[in-house]
């Protein structure tokens, strides 16, 4: 699923980033810090706002990682803990989407100035239902 497509942007209308899942990782955290830094180093005191939306679909691949043969042939080819690997699984999107919310919510890393807000998009309708409004 291509966000920017999905959501109808152009280039330049916004800064996509994507991983496996759509999960809120500490790298994603990260990322997310680079670009706020970079936002408040260009703009100062007239950056844009800082808005970060997080998107999980339906059908995700992720589900897989709760299947425990496909998450040790994952964990072996990959050398990554079986038990971290789990914790991202998507079974639920809407569950997983609110999590993901709340631990970006919560991180440092982001600036004061942030809101943040959860979607799921249903890849059989075409649909994006808001999970978590946009807040700080």
């Amino acid at each position: 699923v291509d966000p920017a497509h999905i959501l109808g942007l152009g280039l330049g209308d916004a800064l996509v980033m994507r991983n496996a899942g759509g999960r809120v990782t500490d790298d994603v955290l990260d990322e997310i810090a680079f670009v706020a830094t970079l936002t408040d180093t260009m703009f100062g005191d007239d950056a844009p706002p800082f808005e970060v939306a997080v998107i999980h679909h339906t059908g995700c691949g992720a589900g897989f990682l709760a299947d425990p043969d496909f998450l040790r042939r994952l964990a072996t080819r990959t050398a990554a803990d079986e038990h971290e690997l789990a914790a991202q699984a998507i079974t639920d999107p809407v569950v997983s989407v609110t999590a993901d919310v709340q631990r970006a919510r919560t991180a440092s890393q982001l600036p004061a100035r942030a809101t943040v807000s959860g979607h799921v998009y249903d890849v059989d309708t075409g649909i994006i239902a808001t999970i978590e409004p946009a807040s700080g």
